[in-house]
């Protein structure tokens, strides 16, 4: 299985966010959600934290992609690290890469990490197709996670 580089981030806060779990795919869209986490006016003392999740490809051939999931991971940090820097102004930023599937490793470390609000980019839907879109991310986060949810559309 996928090597697990998650670890407990501290938080001590008491505002009404602690800690603020923003996934990110490293693309425009979830720019959207770190431009709202800016909007939200976090309090000095919360944490932000950035995830992304590499989507582990099932099967049997787990030690094969060990090389492969390690490149996909440096590359993942390098672009974490440049997002953390234009991301929340005033608030403490973490980082974190892991791989699993998606929903459920964010559901995941938003629980081990006493994650007050995840923000989330999502698409919008087509009211005409709306039974097509329960299978996203977003949706599978908003009903699956203990914490408040806050889709960026």
């Amino acid at each position: 299985m996928p090597r697990d580089t998650r670890s407990k981030i501290p938080v001590e806060s008491s505002g009404p966010f602690r800690h603020v779990l923003v996934p990110t795919d490293l693309t425009e869209r979830a720019e959207r959600a770190l431009a709202m986490v800016d909007r939200l006016a976090l309090p000095e003392t919360s944490q932000l934290t950035l995830l992304h999740v590499i989507q582990a490809i099932d099967g049997p051939h787990t030690g094969e992609l060990k090389g492969f999931y390690g490149r996909l991971e440096r590359r993942a940090k390098t672009a974490m690290t440049a997002t953390a820097r234009r991301a929340g102004k005033g608030v403490r930023v973490a980082t974190a890469v892991t791989v699993g599937r998606r929903a459920e490793e964010i559901v995941a470390f938003a629980s081990a990490n006493d994650v007050d609000l995840i923000v989330l980019a999502s698409h919008r839907v087509n009211p005409s197709l709306a039974n097509r879109d329960w299978g996203t991310i977003s949706y599978k986060v908003g009903i699956l996670a203990q914490c408040p949810v806050l889709l960026v559309k």
